[in-house]
């Protein structure tokens, strides 16, 4: 008779910034959700630069609990993608969770996500939050907006790309790099590395903010546009850039040598003087345009040729090792049927703390 599997070991990051007064009742609901939680688990805790006691709070909180709460904190902000990344990084569990640190998200969906990742064979498993309690007008309405937009360029359909409560596994999640303001676009930089139908959504609790501020607004709307451009790019042509670059310089080279043929023709069939014409002005340029746009497209797939190769292989989804268990972690409970291996023995108390400017 065969023994359970034990839980995958689970990383789980909460990015902060001028979150002081949610720091203590954040931990303390993370632990309470993980309380039964058959595998180890670790908090990652990353403090954007917060000027306020956000920082020095999540370092005494943490010291109450153990070498499992590890504290990042950044010397000046970097924005939520910045410290998203930052705790992407340093997590070692199979599995990655995510979420915000205003309390809105609930700690307790995680268990239950992780368990429905696993069931449905799945690697990235988005959170939508089903009774969203914000501001229609501030909140609601600009990301409707940016959910329909996305979905409509990238194809990736999720219904509520804002919400942070995201479980995936950490062997895609790894592979993806977020930069600028797009963590949101988690699912669709996900999809550029593992199948989209690897990737789907489930409802999650939502709960009003209690303290604190928020940090997004209506104005948040174009910042996704122009976000979205750069996603739209890499999503269709981050293998091709040439095709890019050099389409539209193909189109322009066409419209200026139409033109230029046009003028030859007025010049010596007609014997018309054309030098003083716009159209001959505009042909030139959109000639010397058409150039830049296929002499940079040759560029980008020389440099995308150089980046591509110096990369490892496609993703080996079968490769599924054992995690190691090590110091910092929290323990799945003892008494649990699915525990296979003790617990990571205690190591000397010690917080991580990383000043990063």
């Amino acid at each position: 008779m065969t023994s359970a599997l034990p839980a995958p070991s689970l990383s789980i990051i909460i990015p902060m910034f001028r979150e002081q007064d949610n720091v203590a009742p954040m931990l303390a609901r993370v632990h309470e959700a993980l309380a039964d939680y058959a595998g180890s688990w670790e908090l990652i805790c990353v403090d954007d630069g917060s000027p306020d006691e956000t920082g020095k709070r999540l370092l005494a909180e943490g010291a109450k609990y153990g070498p499992h709460v590890r504290v990042i904190r950044f010397a000046r902000n970097h924005g939520q993608t910045m410290a998203m990344q930052t705790g992407i990084d340093a997590a070692r569990g199979e599995i990655i969770a995510t979420l915000d640190g205003d309390l809105q998200n609930d700690p307790a969906d995680i268990p239950r996500m992780v368990a429905e990742l696993d069931a449905r064979d799945l690697d990235l498993l988005a959170g939508y939050r089903a009774n969203r309690q914000d501001a229609w007008l501030s909140r609601k309405l600009p990301s409707k907006l940016a959910n329909w937009l996305i979905g409509k360029v990238t194809g990736v359909t999720i219904r509520d790309y804002g919400c942070s409560l995201k479980v995936s596994r950490a062997r895609v999640i790894k592979e993806v790099r977020l930069f600028g303001e797009m963590h949101r676009f988690i699912p669709v930089w996900a999809a550029m590395v593992t199948s989209p139908s690897r990737i789907a959504e489930t409802p999650v609790n939502h709960s009003a903010r209690q303290f604190g501020e928020s940090k997004y607004g209506i104005s948040r709307t174009f910042r996704v546009i122009l976000d979205l451009l750069t996603v739209f790019f890499f999503l269709r042509y981050r293998r091709r850039p040439g095709h890019f670059f050099g389409s539209i310089g193909l189109m322009l080279g066409a419209i200026g040598t139409i033109a230029m043929t046009y003028l030859l023709i007025v010049k010596f069939a007609l014997h018309e003087n054309i030098g003083g014409r716009p159209l001959f002005l505009t042909a030139i340029l959109l000639l010397v345009f058409s150039m830049q746009f296929i002499t940079t497209g040759v560029l980008a797939e020389m440099i995308s040729r150089i980046y591509y190769q110096g990369r490892k292989g496609p993703l080996r989804l079968a490769d599924k090792s054992p995690a190691v268990v090590e110091s910092g972690w929290h323990p799945p409970p003892q008494t649990s049927p699915r525990l296979l291996r003790p617990p990571a023995e205690s190591a000397s108390a010690h917080e991580a703390t990383h000043d990063r400017g």
